[in-house]
């Protein structure tokens, strides 16, 4: 920190928060304590009264604690982000979850990327690496080969969303968020190469998020589509034998290692990681069946409720942000003359 104030006083950290569980809130408020020395943070807390007196208590004084305003939907991250945004005191903000670490310059590279872009994602990579972390890091590989992983953190300026924030109905919301930018006109950059750590889900929590993760692929429909393809080809594969069944391994791990391979990528993630997304996949694959059956039934639970949609598609949302245009284009309409009355005589209208 500055004699004058934190380093990068022209921007904002913003944490939206809902926690049931407070075993991590000494590693957090840690982690909180270095950061408002950096910039100005902001935890956004819909945890319950008791959590958030304690949240309260533990984290640095220098940071300000709020509860979320209220905002249309049932995704209450939304409501968070929205909130954050809104009383943030700079235009560039940098967006986490509370598992994501950032150090220093790290932290400064992504908000630096802002010169030229409205939002940037940045890589996430776990930290530590236990057994299920390594799995699902075989899955952000595969994401980084085939366009791009979706991080638990974004940089972006404040003005990317407008003043109505986006839509807080939806499962994907980051996706939502980067689709509503995109919408509105803003630059969204992927940063493959800026590797910002987070701390791994317990195993009960990442097990509970194969199908609500498999969910998500709902608002990317060729995705989807060969995400449900990937059982009957498998099974077809058996069907042919042991030598089919390996071609299909070697080529998933061969397209997890492009994604390591990029951005230098082999000196963050473990080639372990490359042997796991054959099994990544059949999970995805069968997990993609079973959000059949969700979407059926009302949708994907999150937060104690559920939802039936994963996003909303560009087109729309671009229609949305062409009609606000036109709306704020539109002139005022101009007043006639009250009801009943006689339009004034031309010279009255001259010299009033």
């Amino acid at each position: 920190m500055t004699a004058g104030g934190p380093e990068l006083a022209d921007a904002e950290y913003v944490l939206p928060l809902r926690w049931a569980d407070d075993r991590d809130l000494p590693d957090l408020a840690a982690y909180l304590g270095r950061l408002v020395a950096w910039l100005p943070v902001t935890v956004v807390d819909g945890s319950d009264d008791e959590r958030f007196a304690a949240h309260g208590r533990a984290f640095p004084l220098a940071v300000r604690h709020v509860r979320p305003d209220p905002h249309p939907g049932r995704n209450g991250k939304v409501a968070g982000v929205v909130t954050g945004l809104r009383l943030a005191r700079a235009d560039r903000v940098v967006l986490a979850d509370d598992d994501v670490r950032y150090d220093r310059p790290t932290l400064g590279a992504v908000l630096d990327r802002l010169v030229d872009a409205d939002v940037v994602r940045p890589q996430n990579v776990f930290d530590p690496l236990p057994w299920h972390a390594r799995w699902d890091t075989a899955r952000s590989l595969v994401n980084r080969a085939a366009g791009g992983d979706y991080p638990g953190t974004i940089a972006l300026r404040r003005s990317a969303l407008g003043p109505e924030g986006y839509d807080g109905d939806v499962l994907f919301e980051n996706l939502e968020l980067l689709r509503t930018a995109r919408a509105r006109g803003g630059v969204v950059r992927r940063a493959d190469d800026l590797y910002v750590p987070r701390r791994p889900p317990t195993t009960a929590h990442f097990l509970g998020q194969r199908p609500r993760q498999a969910y998500d692929s709902l608002a990317q429909p060729g995705r989807y589509a060969a995400e449900l393809a990937v059982l009957p080809v498998v099974v077809l594969a058996a069907r042919r034998g042991p030598r089919a069944l390996l071609a299909l391994a070697v080529a998933a791990c061969a397209v997890a290692e492009a994604g390591r391979r990029r951005a230098g990528g082999t000196a963050r993630f473990p080639a372990s990681a490359d042997l796991l997304a054959p099994a990544w996949l059949l999970e995805r694959g069968a997990c993609a069946w079973l959000v059949l059956a969700l979407r059926a039934t009302g949708g994907a639970r999150y937060g104690g409720s559920r939802l039936p949609r994963a996003a909303t598609p560009l087109r729309e949302l671009r229609a949305r942000a062409a009609a606000e245009r036109s709306h704020r284009a539109a002139p005022a309409p101009v007043a006639g003359p009250a009801p009943g009355r006689p339009p004034a005589p031309r010279h009255a209208l001259e010299t009033a």
